[in-house]
């Protein structure tokens, strides 16, 4: 009788370990990830630049709101002009009916006219749990000295409907424009809205 509990325990410990992210302040975790081509990406190698790291999944009702409706490549194309380093990452898992391989995820993105500086593939989860990522999206902002300064949603409001864009707060847009002005971030933590990332179990 005394194996359910532990089970039960064992399973909210993993459960856990997925959700446990560094706190804003802290050194964003590196990973190691290959790019939609097959490039390898590590984050430690933006060093001194600030960079977004934007966690996506097209199969997403929430996802396709910020890109159907052009903000999520607007928000992108802004950072990026700034001279920001955006990296896409999806870490759903092969197995899940979500999953999209390299190339169609790439073509799902550009025909939005989406333009992260790359697309990452994290289909083992790695780098998704390391930060404790659990929505589609879910955004953090590396600062140039490799410190998490921004975690949670893309905008103030927790929807799925594309109208409520223009009434919501960018936190990713404001985040960015205070950080790079060499400004506390007045919202670093907000709350992620979205789907539940399909992790590999």
């Amino acid at each position: 009788m005394l194996l359910r509990p532990l089970i039960a325990a064992s399973l909210l410990a993993c459960a856990g370990a997925v959700l446990a992210a560094p706190s804003v302040g802290q050194s964003a975790p590196d990973f190691t990830l290959k790019d939609a081509s097959g490039k390898t990406v590590k984050l430690s190698d933006y060093k001194g630049k600030t960079v977004v790291l934007e966690w996506t999944n097209p199969g997403c009702p929430y996802v396709r709101k910020h890109y159907d409706s052009g903000n999520m490549p607007a928000t992108q194309k802004e950072a990026t002009d700034k001279g920001v380093v955006w990296l896409a990452i999806n870490s759903t898992e092969k197995a899940s009916g979500d999953y999209l391989e390299p190339a169609k995820l790439v073509a799902w993105m550009g025909e939005r006219k989406s333009q992260p500086s790359g697309t990452l593939m994290d289909e083992d989860g790695t780098a998704g749990k390391a930060y404790g990522a659990r929505t589609t999206p879910h955004m953090y902002i590396v600062s140039p000295q490799g410190q998490l300064v921004y975690a949670g949603g893309i905008d103030s409001i927790a929807s799925s409907n594309p109208d409520d864009i223009k009434k919501a707060v960018n936190y990713v847009r404001q985040g960015l424009s205070e950080s790079l002005a060499g400004k506390a971030i007045s919202a670093a933590t907000t709350r992620p809205y979205g789907c539940s990332i399909k992790y590999k179990s």
